[in-house]
């Protein structure tokens, strides 16, 4: 007898029938990513809770628990090659990532894990300035690592290091992001230039040289949205565009919501030197990672004062409108071009960008 099992015997899910085997593509966030949840976790795991597939999670607390209250709680790994890059590390990643996935709940982060799986061969030194570089993050963004984990795999299986994080954060009375449906006419917002992150790692990676350096835009942004909240507690929903970019992000909210999303391709926000890389590499901006970007729905009535109120933050100076929603070609997303035509904005079928988060 033996607790082995046998890999014949488990029959791949229909839609997954032509990848018997994990790529690549399925971490990207892309379609594949949205099969392999779907067809796998999803049939494994399903509650009313995980069912939303939000960033973030928010869980009501009884009266007789702690008073009652609602907490977010998420869970997040980072894998990101190379381990320091133009603007930020894996350490300050880790941080900034999980307490962005909290925000986009609405959560005020508080506490922070970390867990390390560090790969033989590794300079201390180096794992050191990953951790110091984490440690200024966490008091950057006012929260706290409370607990945490390491283990050591053998050269050649883990690449320098990978961090786990789950992150626990309080949603404030009041705040119900996501319980407003969106609707035709709201306003689609985006914090600011689109595709930094994703191309300051592979620029890095290609060895591309511009005019002016490419700076991940890896940061903290639950004081921007706490400072939204304040200016409309009624804001529709709140995305960070990460793996799969700002088109992920749009597909998977018109998919949800079954509306449909129109957006101006002048209106989006890429720096010069993005775009350059992008069209040296064929990518698209909009496809493109973002760690310190977050798109939001909202209002057309609190459009502008949100606005405002963004573009006075650190985090939300090149805040812009760059679409919205509507009832024509739902779960669709359009873009309205420069030259006057439209074209459909698909979800990416996998990576683009392997390893950028």
């Amino acid at each position: 007898m033996t607790d082995t099992p046998d890999i014949a015997a488990f029959a791949c899910p229909l839609p997954l029938r032509d990848y018997p085997h994990v790529v690549m593509g399925h971490g990207g966030g892309g379609a594949l990513s949205r099969d392999l949840i779907e067809h796998v976790f999803l049939p494994a795991f399903s509650n009313s809770l995980l069912d939303r597939l939000g960033d973030s999670t928010v869980i009501e607390i009884a009266a007789d628990l702690a008073g009652g209250g609602r907490l977010a709680l998420s869970t997040d790994s980072y894998v990101v090659r190379p381990l320091f890059f133009p603007g930020g590390s894996i350490g300050d990643l880790a941080v900034n990532g999980t307490v962005n996935d909290l925000a986009m709940s609405g959560g005020r982060p508080l506490y922070l894990t970390a867990g390390f799986i560090i790969e033989e061969g590794l300079a201390i030194g180096e794992l050191a300035e990953v951790a110091r570089r984490m440690a200024v993050a966490a008091a950057a963004a006012g929260v706290r690592i409370v607990t945490g984990d390491t283990k050591v795999v053998e050269r050649g299986h883990g690449d320098g290091v990978y961090i786990n994080t789950a992150g626990v954060g309080i949603v404030p009375p009041g705040i119900g992001i996501g319980v407003e449906p969106v609707r035709p006419g709201d306003v689609v917002l985006a914090s600011g230039t689109l595709g930094d992150h994703g191309m300051a790692i592979m620029s890095v990676r290609e060895g591309l040289a511009f005019e002016a350096e490419i700076v991940s835009d890896s940061a903290p942004l639950h004081g921007l949205v706490a400072a939204m909240l304040a200016a409309c507690p009624t804001i529709r929903l709140l995305r960070d565009p990460t793996r799969g970019g700002a088109a992920t992000s749009l597909v998977e909210i018109a998919g949800l919501a079954s509306v449909g999303i129109e957006i101006d391709e002048q209106a989006i926000p890429v720096r010069p030197q993005v775009a350059a890389a992008c069209e040296i590499l064929g990518l698209d901006p909009l496809q493109v990672a973002n760690e310190g970007k977050l798109l939001a729905v909202v209002p057309d009535d609190a459009a502008e004062r949100i606005l405002a109120v963004m573009r006075a933050h650190e985090h939300g100076h090149d805040a812009v409108a760059i679409g919205r929603v509507v009832e024509r070609h739902p779960r669709m997303v359009v873009m309205r071009t420069a030259i006057g035509g439209t074209r459909v904005i698909p979800m990416p079928l996998g990576e683009q960008l392997p390893r950028i988060c």
